[in-house]
């Protein structure tokens, strides 16, 4: 899956100030992703407040965007729940065939025990030929997956081919990393903070937030990092923190929401129970963005 390594994106979904969805603005959030140098978008990730759309928004996202695409990128489409037979049964219904992998995040809520994530997503991989991302998250799922679950996964499953590490723990990345039996499958940072680290340990690359926002040099720092170049790699990684810091700062998407409206790309407004950003955050983010503005990077 060397298509998969670099930099993916996980979209947002764009909402007009009613809360419909923004088509428009949809497209050319694709178009600013593929003029500035992102190698994968992720379709209905949890960034895209997917849990808040319907079945019908969900068709429309994603023939909105493999359209606007037109095949220029690979594409990954988020499916996954705590509800295995309900995940089974959406990949068997979808139309995958513009999607070059599934991104499945780890059951949230049930917490079930290794045991149980493991028989979650053989019963996944067994009902597909597509290549699977499995999505660890425990801030999200409220149950970590362990470094021994996933390779117990890659080595039964030829198509569970990767996945994204969002724990936030430099150390269980490094033992996923350094322990990994196959050589092709890849371990990619769920959090930009510290993508870079994990790159430079051994990682394939991001799915990322800030990415989408700051395509160029979020990806130019990836792929400084691909090449060994640390210190420019390190560089750009110390520019960009407070942009980390802040988009999450009330959490995800609307940090990222507010800075992409700024740039006159979308609108900033999130689905209940998501809020919008306040208006200290909103000027933090507008500073933000008028120094990196400076530094040519928007």
């Amino acid at each position: 899956m060397q298509k998969l390594i670099g930099t993916g994106v996980a979209l947002i979904t764009p909402f007009k100030k009613d809360s419909s969805i923004d088509i428009e603005a949809l497209k050319r959030l694709v178009q600013f992703q593929i003029e500035n140098g992102i190698d994968y978008i992720v379709v209905l990730g949890t960034t895209a407040e997917s849990a808040t759309l319907s079945d019908q928004e969900k068709g429309l996202v994603i023939d909105t965007i493999v359209a606007a695409n037109a095949g220029r990128i690979p594409l990954v489409l988020g499916i996954g729940g705590n509800n295995t037979q309900q995940v089974i049964e959406e990949i068997q219904t979808r139309d995958l065939s513009a999607f070059d992998a599934i991104l499945s995040v780890s059951p949230y809520y049930n917490k079930p025990t290794q045991e149980g994530i493991f028989q979650h997503f053989k019963a996944i991989a067994e009902s597909t030929t597509k290549p699977i991302i499995l999505y660890n998250v425990p801030g999200r799922t409220a149950s970590n997956m362990l470094p021994e679950t996933v390779f117990r996964l890659a080595a039964s499953f030829s198509n569970i081919v990767a996945i994204k590490e969002a724990a936030g723990d430099v150390v269980q990345a490094m033992r996923l990393i350094k322990d990994n039996p196959k050589k092709d499958f890849l371990i990619i940072s769920g959090d930009d903070m510290i993508t870079l680290p994990m790159i430079l340990a051994g990682g394939s690359g991001v799915i990322s937030v800030l990415g989408e926002g700051l395509p160029k040099p979020f990806s130019k720092m990836v792929q400084l990092a691909l090449a060994r170049q640390t210190d420019e790699a390190y560089a750009l990684h110390y520019q960009l923190m407070h942009s980390i810091d802040l988009i999450f700062e009330q959490g995800n998407p609307a940090g990222i929401k507010e800075l992409m409206a700024q740039l006159g790309l979308c609108e900033s407004v999130v689905r209940l129970p998501l809020v919008d950003a306040d208006d200290a955050l909103k000027n933090k983010i507008k500073s933000e963005l008028n120094q990196l503005k400076i530094l040519a990077y928007c």
